[in-house]
């Protein structure tokens, strides 16, 4: 019985890609101005807020929804920006559920580095789609979390849904 390799390609640009210092260049802000939402893996614009989809995922279909204006804390929001940030929101799980039907959501923000936020400086909020039995060993024992399907082809079947 031989030893069985699962390779994780996606995972090598993570790790190998520069932490973003204070001073560096903000991925939240440059994305939109690509001018290719499917290259920057936008899903849907609203007036002061954006979805994207997270290149490096907790699950399959983890979406962010974040504001186009670089802000650290939700009380640094204007109650416009709050407002379409949660329509955002709304219109990840809506998509989601229409595309990927989930048993449930994982929905938050962190804040701060030790919270785990990778980007402090720029608020954005998760929305994690969640199935029934969808933890299992890998992350524990192999630090690996296994995604059944390419960015790219999920981006075609969550846009859609929008």
């Amino acid at each position: 019985m031989g030893l069985e390799y699962l390779h994780a390609y996606w995972r090598l640009p993570y790790v190998e890609a520069p932490k973003p210092e204070a001073g560096d260049g903000n991925p939240f802000v440059e994305l939109p101005k690509l001018g290719d939402d499917r290259k920057a893996l936008i899903l849907w614009r609203g007036p002061l807020t954006y979805l994207v989809m997270n290149r490096f995922p907790y699950n399959v279909g983890h979406l962010l929804a974040i504001p186009f204006r670089e802000v650290p804390t939700l009380v640094g929001l204007t109650p416009a920006e709050r407002a379409d940030l949660m329509e955002g929101i709304i219109k990840a799980q809506d998509v989601l559920t229409k595309a990927l039907q989930p048993d449930g959501f994982n929905i938050g923000f962190n804040f701060g580095r030790v919270a785990g936020a990778g980007i402090p400086r720029h608020l954005h909020a998760h929305i994690v789609p969640r199935w029934s039995g969808d933890v299992n060993f890998m992350p524990v024992v192999a630090d690996t979390k296994v995604l059944p399907v390419a960015l790219d082809t999920l981006w075609e079947r969550l846009k859609a849904e929008v």
